[in-house]
């Protein structure tokens, strides 16, 4: 796929107020193997003093789900990705950066504007392909069991997108409760999901079985990802 693309930007200017001058150039576009994407910023200008409220707008002319990032670019550096997933931010992005949209309209706030945030800023479709799980599977330790309980645990790392099932089996047999389950941040550079599932049992009852079985169902899977452990080989 070729990505062309015309820079579509925020420039602020430093001195007694801070200026915010958009640049259209008239618009970012990309063509895919879905079409023509146009990403259009708004607006050409606005002026905010230090410690005020401002806001970036970004129109696609494609539905493109929550699939939007923002960048600042200030001179001599590199591209600073902020916000991710349309309204995730990456790892050092400080709090005042928010982002929100999804579909057509995006937007980027920065509530409370510092010296240090002049640059360039622009939107950016995200391609996002499929990412598999890896699916990890441990026992409980030996200092939980002498407390008394039991957790089994299944981490599920790095898959895309975030919509997934895990499931448990105790000797084939399905497990509908005692289960809790945590995702963790999207990671900031690849914006993956990561996700632990813990079966928590009493250790009279962890003891009285043999074979627990996380399952695991994403659609970039053909068939469900099942991993096992049997407590008598721990």
């Amino acid at each position: 796929m070729q990505i062309n693309s015309k820079e579509a930007c925020v420039y602020l200017v430093p001195g007694l107020s801070l200026n915010f001058k958009a640049v259209l150039s008239p618009a970012l576009w990309y063509r895919s193997c879905w079409g023509q994407i146009t990403l259009t910023q708004t607006p050409e200008t606005l002026a905010a003093s230090q410690g005020s409220f401002v806001s970036i707008t970004c129109k696609s002319s494609m539905e493109v789900g929550t699939s939007m990032a923002w960048y600042q670019k200030k001179p001599k550096e590199p591209p600073r990705l902020l916000i991710f997933g349309a309204s995730a931010r990456a790892s050092g992005t400080p709090s005042r950066f928010q982002g929100s949209g999804s579909g057509f309209d995006f937007s980027l706030a920065i509530h409370g504007v510092e010296a240090e945030d002049v640059g360039v800023y622009y939107c950016q479709w995200q391609i996002m392909e499929n990412f598999p799980p890896s699916v990890f599977l441990f026992h409980p330790s030996e200092q939980q069991l002498e407390t008394g309980t039991a957790s089994v645990v299944c981490l599920v790392n790095s898959f895309y997108p975030k919509t997934i099932k895990v499931s448990w089996k105790v000797d084939g047999v399905v497990q509908a409760s005692n289960i809790q389950e945590s995702f963790t941040e999207q990671d900031s550079k690849d914006s993956t999901y990561s996700l632990s599932s813990t079966l928590t049992l009493s250790r009279s009852e962890y003891e009285s079985h043999s074979l627990y079985t996380c399952e695991v169902s994403h659609q970039s899977l053909a068939s469900a990802l099942v991993k096992s452990i049997n407590k008598d080989e721990c």
